[in-house]
This record gives C-alpha cells, structure tokens and sequence, in this order.
C-alpha cells in the first residue's frame, strides 16, 4: 500500500509539473528586434552646415567663373517693377529703393533676375548688332562679351545682380552715371549690403566694362568693406582667401 500510495503521489506531481513548464513557455521573453537605421534626414541634421550665409552672398560669378552647375535660386517677384530676385535680398533691396525715392528721387529697376534662355538672346543679340556695324564675327564675339556675359557667366543669372536707371533717363550709356539716382546709390547702396559691381577703374579685374547702373547683392558686412577699401568683388574675395591661408599658416606654426 505504501508503495501504492508512493506511485500515485509522483504521477500527480509529474501531472501538475507539465501546465507549470507550459506556463513559463508563454511568459518567455522574445529578444528585441535590432534597432532600424536613423533617416537620411536625421543624419544630415546632424552634420555641420556646409555653405553659410555669406557664401550665398559672396558668390563669383564672371568671364572666368560660370555658374555652378547644380545651382539653384528661390525667386521672389518685386511689386514694384514685376521682375524677380533671389527672395534674399528683397528686404535690403526694398528699402534701398524706397529711401532713394524718399530723397526725391525716381530709381527704375529695368532688369533682375533672368534665365539661360534669356541671357543667351540678350548675348545673341549683341553679337548681331555688332556685326551689322562692321565688327568680324570673332572680333564682334569678343566685344559682346565685355557688355553682355556669355550664358552662364552673368551674375543676372544669379538673382544677385539688377540694373537700376533714372526714370528720367534710362538709357544703359556712361550718362547713367550723371544722373542724381546714381550719384545717390552710388553713395549710399553699401549701406542697404549693394556694391557698384563693375566700377570704371576695375574693367581689366571684373572683365566687364564700366556699367554705372549694375548693382550687386554682398550683405552689409562686406559692402561696407569694400566701400572702405576701393576693393572690388574679385578683389575682395582674393584677399579673403590669403587672409585665411595666412591664418592657417599661422596655426601650424
């Protein structure tokens, strides 16, 4: 009987031990699912920005350097005159333009921003005239290209640059520079971040001939550093780059 009683005792205990393992079975832990990547996004966030403002500001477009080829503007358009602008630059521009008017004065935007296709009918058309004056074809090409850049090489291109007359007298002629709108943009558009881009002592350095109603965008920081220092862009950019190859020697040192 003992015995008996001993048997039954561990086939109830076997009974009862299988739902227990059953149990724990269940409740087991899956591991955790390895983590998934970061986005794109975050990891771009994360890195340091590679083109500042000033850069934008300080781009150099001329005769020897094009346009970059991923370039790329977000226009805004001008309710004063319908044409267009790197969206940047409207409220220093609207304010030049309004404090010129508050002188008394009448400025007239008469071009911004333009296209490829444009620039190259404006270029195209250069030529043509040129010709029909006299000019050889590659004398006529040579010449187009000091008054009118070669497609892709116009700061027009970059949303930076527009020509402003007198309403007065709008013709695109050396007179421009007699005008009082002139005489006081020419005195005052530092002020707003604008340059004189292709003043007449510097044609051999911007390679564009004198143009006294060419304005270009820089920020007020390196305007007033030009205004200061009779640099024009090329020139100003050239001694950025030896001022910070200076100071990289200096660090090594």
């Amino acid at each position: 009987m003992r015995i008996a009683r001993y048997a039954a005792a561990l086939l109830l205990a076997a009974a009862l031990m299988v739902p227990a393992a059953s149990a724990i079975r269940l409740v087991k832990p899956t591991p955790p699912e390895p983590a998934a990547a970061e986005p794109v996004e975050t990891a771009r966030e994360a890195e340091p920005a590679a083109e500042e403002e000033t850069d934008w500001k300080l781009l150099l477009v001329n005769p020897w350097n094009a346009l970059p080829e991923d370039f790329s503007v977000e226009l805004v358009t001008l309710a004063t005159c319908g044409l267009k602008v790197d969206k940047r630059i409207r409220a220093d521009l609207n304010e030049m333009f309004f404090a010129c008017r508050d002188a008394g004065l009448r400025p007239l935007i008469c071009s911004a921003y333009r296209t490829q296709a444009t620039q190259t009918r404006l270029y195209n058309n250069k030529i043509s005239r040129l010709r029909a004056a006299g000019y050889d074809q590659e004398t006529a090409v040579e010449e187009a290209g000091r008054w009118v850049a070669v497609p892709g090489t116009s700061e027009h291109q970059t949303g930076l640059a527009l020509d402003i007359v007198s309403s007065g007298y709008q013709g695109l002629t050396r007179k421009q520079a007699d005008t009082a709108e002139q005489k006081w943009l020419m005195e005052h558009c530092w002020e707003y971040g604008f340059i004189l881009r292709y003043p007449e002592d510097k044609c051999d350095i911007t390679g564009i001939g004198y143009e006294p109603w060419h304005y270009r965008y820089v920020g007020r920081e390196a305007a007033l550093a030009m205004r200061d220092s009779g640099q024009c862009l090329e020139e100003y950019l050239e001694a950025l780059e030896e001022e910070a190859a200076g100071d990289s020697r200096t660090s090594r040192t």
